[in-house]
């Protein structure tokens, strides 16, 4: 059975080491036995693939539930954190507002 893509970023860009397989674009790597399922691709507004610690802007004013500051485009956000089993979403903090969970469609890799 011919490993075609990456169970993370589902590129096809995939080289064999060893008894494991490498992406070479993510850098992701997993055994031919691992279930692709388990797996979940976060990607931001232009379709990169985002990785917990990875840096990203706001691409839009957001207002903020529960706090009175605004998110203004151009805002960075470093290392964030993946909400397991969830595409959508991410955990960060910015420099004002701390605990936030932002929607990836409001986000771009930095």
């Amino acid at each position: 059975m011919p490993i075609t893509s990456c169970p993370q970023c589902s590129l096809e860009n995939v080289y064999p080491d060893g008894a494991l397989w490498i992406c070479a674009d993510c850098g992701h790597e997993w055994t031919p036995g691992e279930s692709a399922e388990s797996s979940v691709v976060v990607r931001d507004s232009n379709g990169n693939v985002l990785v917990a610690g990875d840096t990203v802007t706001v691409i839009k004013d957001l207002k903020v539930k529960g706090s009175s500051i605004p998110l203004k485009q151009g805002t960075v956000i470093r290392n964030i954190r993946l909400v397991e089993d969830d595409a959508e979403h991410i955990e960060g903090n910015s420099e004002k507002i701390k605990g936030l969970v932002l929607k990836t469609c409001f986000l771009r890799k930095a």
